[in-house]
Order: structure tokens, then sequence, then C-alpha cells
């Protein structure tokens, strides 16, 4: 079931839906992203008041490179399972290097990645469905027995459904001016929330590549670390993003109060985050199954799984370079008339020690050791600390 959005969450609200219909879908939903986004919002309170406190600059420096040990062994382990065949490499390929280089915006390399799959369409036995199990058929077929497809349903569906997701979009840009920070990030993770496929980390590519480099919300490190932060709390990991709202929001504020702008942008980005799951979820539940008969379609959802995979380790990359390298240099390659490509290249000579060390320990304790999250956050974040202090000791003697 490959449907834009966080994977978790519409799974959940799709068991939930399947238990106890519209009612067990909105409680299993809450449910599952609720605790989680408290967590998050507490953490990023405290991040902007403590943010410059060395003390807490060491431990997100340490998680940086735990989190970036996680990063790498995902795209790995998704990597072995997706890229099996031919056509699924050299669209996995072309997806990295359209983001990488040429800062092609994630949709429209999910877009060339589908239409590459529907041209495989004929060649659809070598094309590898791995999101299609047994598992994945049966709960399909439950759903399809208890609740036919029928215009009338969807229609009132996506009525409602779609108003309570854009009313609040809608209710800021009628109290506020259309240009203010959270107008603009209802309308942005709206987007998101269509256009983004493969999970959180895809999701976050295309994210830290629009808030980062576009709209200038946050630093690259602290994409990092609100990825960290998410890491580390319960729920999914697509709430950093509830992270680069309230960071957003309370530093662009506006007419309102910064931290009443933070807690106001964390609000808006979550709910247009998650809310569009419950549409997609009851929406198209009923059709999931009769869907997967169609070869073109099947195809061409292979392809988008494929090109994830590229948009992946593009991001890993990215986030490599952030946390191995203290400065980088823009690098573009050009013609006469007009810029081709566009991309970042690190100054070897800020190649940072011990923030690879940490990274290649905590690669280590999960390859190895199959250490959880929780742990490699845990440790990464206390080997920060070690680093800071030992720091400070050598420096104390030094003087």
């Amino acid at each position: 079931m490959l449907l834009p959005g966080p994977e978790a969450q519409q799974l959940t609200i799709y068991l939930g839906w399947l238990l106890h219909r519209i009612r067990g879908g909105i409680m299993a939903g809450i449910i599952f992203v609720l605790p989680g986004a408290l967590s998050v919002l507490g953490l990023s309170i405290i991040y902007v008041h403590y943010q410059q406190a060395m003390v807490v600059g060491a431990i997100f420096y340490g998680v940086k490179a735990g989190v970036l040990a996680i990063v790498v062994t995902a795209v790995w382990r998704l990597g072995k399972r997706l890229l099996r065949r031919g056509q699924t490499l050299f669209i996995a390929f072309m997806s990295f290097l359209s983001s990488f280089m040429f800062g092609l915006p994630f949709p429209l390399v999910i877009v060339g990645a589908a239409l590459a799959g529907w041209l495989f369409a004929g060649r659809v036995d070598e094309i590898e469905d791995v999101s299609v199990n047994i598992a994945d058929r049966a709960m399909d077929r439950m759903a399809l027995a208890v609740q036919r497809p029928s215009c009338w349903r969807s229609i009132k569906v996506l009525s409602i459904c779609a108003t309570i997701w854009l009313g609040p979009v809608i209710g800021v840009f009628i109290l506020l001016e259309p240009t203010h920070i959270l107008a603009q990030q209802g309308v942005f993770f709206s987007q998101v929330a269509v256009v983004t496929f493969g999970g959180a980390y895809a999701v976050l590519s295309y994210v830290a590549q629009q808030t980062v480099g576009h709209y200038g919300w946050l630093a690259p490190g602290e994409m990092l670390d609100g990825l960290g932060m998410a890491e580390a709390t319960p729920g999914p990991l697509i709430l950093v993003t509830q992270f680069v709202g309230f960071l957003g929001a309370y530093r662009n504020p506006g007419t309102l109060d910064p931290m009443l702008a933070g807690v106001m942008g964390a609000c808006i980005t979550t709910w247009v985050t998650f809310a569009p799951c419950f549409l997609w979820i009851f929406l198209g539940a009923p059709y999931i199954e009769s869907l997967r008969s169609n070869r073109a379609l099947a195809s061409a959802l292979s392809g988008i799984t494929a090109a994830v995979v590229g948009v992946l380790l593009n991001l890993t990359i990215w986030f490599g370079l952030q946390v191995l390298f203290v400065q980088m240099a823009d690098m573009s390659g050009s013609d006469a008339l007009v810029n081709v490509t566009t991309f970042q290249l690190p100054v070897l000579f800020g190649f940072d020690v011990v923030a690879a060390i940490i990274t290649l320990s905590s690669l280590a304790a999960i390859g190895l050791l199959k250490a959880s999250v929780i742990t490699v956050i845990v440790t990464s974040s206390a080997a920060g600390l070690i680093t800071y202090f030992a720091g400070s000791s050598l420096s104390m003697f030094s003087s």
C-alpha cells in the first residue's frame, strides 16, 4: 500500500478501520500520533531556550552522528530489499542523480519515476513490487468484503475529510495575511502530504531541501537535531516536521508572541501532515485490492518505490556532509547561458574525526550488536557529552 504521506500512520488507521470502521480508524490514528507530538513539542520548547548551552550542544553533536548511522543503515537495508532488478537500479540511480546534482524537487522525481515504471509495464515480471505480500492482500480482501466501493460514499468522504484537513489552513489565511509564516507552513506541508511517497526518510529529503534551502526556516544541522528528537520519542519519525514548523514560526512570528507562534506552527504543521492520512485511507481502502490488479499502476508504483531509494541516498549524503564536515563549498557546472548543476562539496580540512568515530561506532552497534534506535541515540549523545567534557578538561590543563 503505497500512498502519499506517513506510511506507519496510514497502516495504523487502516487496521483501525478494518476492525471498527470510521471510529476505529480515527482513534487509532490519534493515539498513534498524540504521545509523540506532545513529546516533540516539549523538546522543541526546551531546544529554543537552551540551544546555545554548551552541554545541550554537546548532546546534539553526538545525536547527529548517531542519526547519520541510523539513516545509513536504513538506506542499506531498503536498497538490498528493493533494488534487485536492472530497471529498479536504473530508476534509483537516475532519481539520486536528479536530486543530488540537479536539485530537482521531490515531486518531479516521483513523477519521472512513475512514468519510467509505467513504460516498463510490459515487462512487469522484471519489476518487483515488494510492497505486496500475503498479509497485505488478506487485509485488502477483508476491506473489500466489509465495504464495497461506491461513488456516493467517495464523494461524502472526500468532502468531509478535505474540509477537516484544509479548514485550519483556510482559517489562518483569513485571520492572518497569506504571507504569514503560518499560512506558508500550512500550504507547504499540505503539499508535502500530497506529493511525498515512501515513508518518513523520503519525506525528510524533500522537507530538508525546501525548509533549509528555499525557505530558510532552519539550518542544516538543526534539521538533524529535529530528526534526533523524533527518533528518541514515541510515535512516527515524520514528527520531525513538527519541530520544523515550531522552529520556523518561533523565529518568524510576525506580530505574534514568538512562543505562541512556535506552538501554532507546530500544531498547523502536525495537523496538515497527518490529517490527509485519514482521507487517503477512508477514501481509498475499499479500492486497494481492485487497484492492485492493474498492471500499469503496479509498475508505476514499483518505479516510485525504486526512486525512494535514490532519494534516500541523496538524503544520506546530505546528512553525512553536514555531520562529518565543518565547512561546505557551493559547486556548479554551467554552460555559457545557464547553470546546469548545483551541489555542495566538503572542504577536506574541515573533516570532523570525532563525529566520524561516533558514526562508525553507531554503525557497528547497529550492524553487529543489533542495537535499537533508542540505544544508539542515548549512547551517541553520551559520546557527545564525553567529548565536550574531555575537551574542557584539556583546555583547563593547557591553560
